[in-house]
């Protein structure tokens, strides 16, 4: 059985992989490109984000933290709540590019406060 450190480290590299590929998909959509219309680029984030959460959710059992119990998880959960869906707006569903390109620097910004917070355990981690 794998220890906790394993899987938060598994928990950490698929945050790694995650944020990047998110910023790559993002510049891809700012710049028209066709690579986001490939099957890989359409699958491998559903694939990455599956493994986040389920390393995230091993660790909440294994350690016996839950959000909603512990501020600064909750914060986490509810920032990837509005991560979620700045994310969808900047790949999706933003009606300009103005939009779209507001709701990727927001998510980025987000994306940055999940880390900080997971990093320091606190809600206000600036």
């Amino acid at each position: 059985m794998p220890s906790y450190i394993a899987i938060k480290h598994l928990h950490m590299t698929s945050a790694a992989i995650s944020g990047l590929f998110f910023i790559v998909r993002g510049i891809w959509k700012m710049r028209g490109s066709a690579m986001l219309q490939q099957r890989w680029v359409r699958i491998v984030p559903h694939l990455v984000d599956t493994v986040l959460l389920a390393s995230a959710l091993a660790m909440v059992f294994w350690s016996g933290q839950y959000p909603f119990q512990q501020g600064w998880l909750s914060a986490k959960v509810l920032a990837l709540l509005g991560y979620i869906v700045l994310g969808s707006i900047a790949l999706k569903r933003g009606k300009t590019p103005l939009g779209r390109t507001l709701a990727f620097a927001a998510a980025i910004v987000v994306f940055a406060y999940i880390v900080a917070v997971a990093l320091t355990r606190q809600v206000l981690p600036f």
